[in-house]
């Protein structure tokens, strides 16, 4: 009796270890990053496919154990979508570490949901406990990519390398190319040395935090919001140094204070929305946006409802229509949070409903290509690298 019953629970073991690792990441994947919206072929203006360049600031699609290189039904971005949507650039953030009930109001650093999400996925050991690793490995998991791409996938770390980008892809849409950002200094692993590693990897923004306050800073979303830590300053200086861009993304209105007294280098806040749309700790000041604007940086306004105060393509226009009104149309760009774990209307494949949507805000052709794509690469081209 005693035998059988070992079986059995031996039996009963073995198949949740295989849900475990066979179904549980994907169904976390399908769950969190749900598209509210599918339509195959979207409207859109004759002119779409001639856009020259499409991009997007913020997307977490590296966190998922997700082939970005095959077309998939769920989720919200990979390269065959991006192929559909005429899409240029993707920024791919890296996200190593976010707290259980997580929200937008007061979070600690004590819990964290990735490390058994990366089990799950059966990420190396080192990830396990080491935010740096986590991050090196999604970097990886990029870089592989790229090179086992058949040249329709680059990564883009220099303003060489994206001149070139964009001198080859006018004469082949079907390529594609992505850059690296984090999405919180946490990632370092409380060692400034890290940041030049990441910065070989790759990594070209890093937003100072997340959903809680770190060593380097207070986020709005922490506990105690404050502002940059004396390593804080240290590490606003040596990204300065780099040239790797500050993202002020759920950055603490007092961190993002202390940066601008710090820094005079022109920064981005990748993913957001404003507070004169949509009023809450999530979103960005009128006194915030307008010194982005002063420092010639650029603000990426999100498809969630936390961001824009709706669900659909008219919401997030008319928060950029906002931000264009207030600092200008050169410095607003796209900055979705796709595969953010966030549900939105539609996946990348449904840009062209941004544009219908811009349109009726009164944008003209020349700004929305500004607004979808030109402004990214105009900033990029100024302040990355400068390569060989």
């Amino acid at each position: 009796m005693f035998k059988l019953a070992f079986k059995i629970a031996s039996i009963l073991l073995i198949i949740a270890v295989l849900i475990f690792f066979i179904y549980v990441p994907t169904y976390i994947d399908k769950s969190m990053n749900k598209v509210q919206l599918k339509i195959a072929n979207p409207p859109k203006v004759e002119w779409y496919d001639s856009i020259p360049f499409i991009a997007d600031l913020h997307c977490d699609q590296l966190l998922w154990d997700r082939d970005v290189l095959t077309e998939h039904e769920y989720g919200h971005v990979d390269v065959p979508r991006m192929q559909k949507a005429n899409m240029a650039l993707q920024v791919f953030s890296i996200v190593t570490k976010t707290p259980r009930g997580i929200n937008i109001e007061n979070n600690t650093a004590e819990t964290d949901n990735i490390t058994l999400l990366g089990i799950a996925q059966l990420r190396p050991f080192k990830t396990w406990f080491n935010l740096t690793e986590r991050a090196l490995n999604q970097c990886n998991e990029f870089h592989n990519a790229a090179e086992n791409s058949k040249g329709q996938l680059r990564l883009i770390t220099n303003k060489a390398e994206l001149n070139q980008y964009i001198e080859d892809r006018a004469k082949n849409k079907l390529i594609t190319a992505g850059m690296l950002g984090i999405e919180g200094a946490h990632a370092l692993n409380n060692d400034l040395n890290n940041l030049t590693q990441l910065y070989t990897a790759g990594v070209r923004y890093i937003g100072i935090t997340h959903f809680f306050d770190n060593e380097w800073a207070g986020s709005a979303h922490g506990v105690n919001k404050s502002g940059l830590t004396k390593k804080g300053i240290s590490l606003i200086k040596k990204m300065n140094e780099l040239k790797i861009t500050v993202d002020l993304a759920h950055v603490s209105p007092t961190a993002i204070d202390d940066i601008f007294k710090l820094s005079n280098s022109p920064v981005i806040i990748s993913h957001t929305g404003v507070q004169g749309i949509c009023n809450n700790r999530r979103n960005l000041s009128n006194k915030h946006l307008e010194e982005i604007g002063k420092r010639n940086g650029l603000v990426g306004i999100g498809l969630w409802e936390t961001a824009v105060c709706g669900t659909d393509a008219e919401a997030t226009a008319k928060s950029i229509r906002y931000v264009a009104d207030k600092i200008g149309v050169t410095k607003v760009a796209l900055g979705s949070d796709f595969d953010g774990a966030i549900g939105t209307h539609f996946d990348v494949t449904g840009l062209p409903l941004i544009v219908n949507a811009l349109q009726k805000e009164h944008f003209t052709r020349a700004e929305i290509e500004l607004i979808l794509g030109g402004n990214i690469r105009n900033f990029f081209l100024k302040n990355l690298p400068e390569g060989n």
